[in-house]
């Protein structure tokens, strides 16, 4: 018997309640695209603000440096404190290793330089060792290429990167090359000299000249075997820049990085298994020989503040589409039940209660907006994938965890939408309804 009377009423109502699948389907859609977009933003917006640089500094413990190359505490100067290039690979063995997106090492050395043939004084300069798309193999078995091709990605160059097997090539700073005139297939002579007075000299040829915006514009880049050369510092660097994906910092995480010891055992693993830029610093210092990695606080804390931000815009969008289906169906359940009430004032007339009425009602409306749920759940995976491919040049992967939130949000809103129309109905008194009062 209630079944005839829900596939009578759908009968009968087919056009209000198709409107209310619509509402709904309109509604679900817009959720269903902003959780799966919210739920996989973390890793986007990171792989998108890697490419504006390192957010952790890894040095020597203990170092002092004269001079402050990249703008951090702790930049390019000189020391006789160095970390070994051999060891680098080691850093894709720690908990986040996947986390690690690139890393590149620097080797500063002071030289002096001249144009080949040229009879002029020899001009001062810092010349910087480094990889430039280094092929390793990690002490796992895994091989990645990392280097400073990925890392300073947005850097424009006049010319070709250079090969890390490029011994004879060379890279030139745009301040470098104005103050000296340099340009792409010129020749110059690199001489240095080590605390004991050894020279060593090299013929470059200058294969770019790039423009990065900051100090490294007054340097000359050489592959970091070709520095260790020069500087008779086999397998030496000086610093080493790293681009991790991260976790948002908190509490926790501020308190770890003052302290990692004081925290409790439980606060600890916590810790160390998130990906915090303090934790993945941590996990690198305990893979290297007395090496200190420090975060760039205003790398790290800038991509914490923009990621949650976006997460909570795209949340209030979820909300508010929620809010204004379950207006709309409220006001579409509210009419139907007017238009119904001679029909419901028999209903109670011939002993329906008022429980058995709701529930035919809320019946119909859970079909209508169970079907609208699932077309708005497919479109919205659409506009995800439309919303991913824009703003992200990436497809957004389908969350499992959103099936069930979808249909507890499908749930919420028709009870939501229900309410004021049972409150309605529950008003309606038969001997008022059947004679026309």
């Amino acid at each position: 018997m209630f079944m005839r009377m829900i596939l009578g009423a759908v009968t009968r109502q087919k056009r209000k309640l198709l409107m209310m699948a619509c509402t709904m389907a309109l509604g679900i859609s817009l959720a269903t695209a902003m959780l799966n977009v919210m739920l996989d933003v973390g890793d986007k917006m990171n792989q998108a603000l890697k490419t504006y640089g390192a957010n952790i500094m890894v040095t020597p413990r203990g170092a002092s440096f004269l001079t402050d190359l990249y703008g951090v505490e702790e930049g390019g100067g000189i020391s006789n404190k160095y970390l070994l290039e051999s060891e680098l690979p080691g850093m894709k063995t720690i908990f986040w290793a996947f986390n690690l997106v690139d890393f590149t090492p620097y080797l500063d050395v002071q030289a002096a330089f001249s144009r080949e043939n040229a009879t002029s004084l020899p001009a001062p300069l810092t010349l910087i060792g480094t990889w430039f798309s280094k092929h390793i193999e990690a002490p796992t078995g895994e091989e990645v290429d990392t280097g400073i091709i990925n890392l300073k990605s947005w850097w424009k160059l006049r010319g070709d990167w250079l090969s890390d097997n490029d011994s004879e090539g060379a890279m030139a700073g745009s301040a470098l090359a104005a103050k000296y005139g340099l340009r792409t297939g010129d020749r110059i002579v690199v001489e240095t000299a080590d605390s004991s007075g050894l020279r060593r000299n090299a013929s470059l040829t200058i294969r770019a000249i790039f423009s990065s915006g900051d100090k490294e514009d007054e340097v000359l880049l050489v592959p970091l075997l070709t520095a260790q050369t020069l500087a008779g510092l086999p397998d030496k660097v000086r610093r080493v820049e790293v681009s991790a994906l991260t976790t948002p910092e908190n509490d926790l995480a501020r308190r770890a990085a003052r302290n990692p010891h004081s925290l409790s055992r439980q606060d600890w693993e916590v810790w160390y298994c998130t990906a915090y830029v303090s934790a993945i610093a941590f996990q690198i210092e305990e893979v290297l020989t007395e090496a200190r990695a420090k975060p760039v606080l205003q790398v790290a804390e800038s991509e914490g503040a923009i990621l949650q931000k976006t997460q909570l815009l795209m949340l209030l969008l979820t909300l508010l589409s929620l809010a204004c289906s379950a207006l709309a169906i409220s006001n579409l359940v509210t009419a139907n039940v007017m238009e119904r009430s001679t029909e419901i004032g028999l209903l109670k007339a011939l002993g329906a209660t008022d429980m058995q009425i709701s529930l035919a009602l809320l019946a119909e409306m859970l079909l209508a907006t169970i079907i609208g749920g699932l077309i708005g759940y497919f479109a919205g995976l659409g506009l995800a994938a439309v919303i991913g491919s824009t703003v992200f040049g990436s497809a957004v992967a389908t969350k499992g965890l959103v099936i069930p939130l979808v249909a507890l949000l499908i749930l919420l809103v028709t009870l939501g939408g229900s309410l004021p129309a049972i409150r309605l109905l529950l008003r309606l008194r038969p001997s008022e309804v059947l004679h026309g009062r």
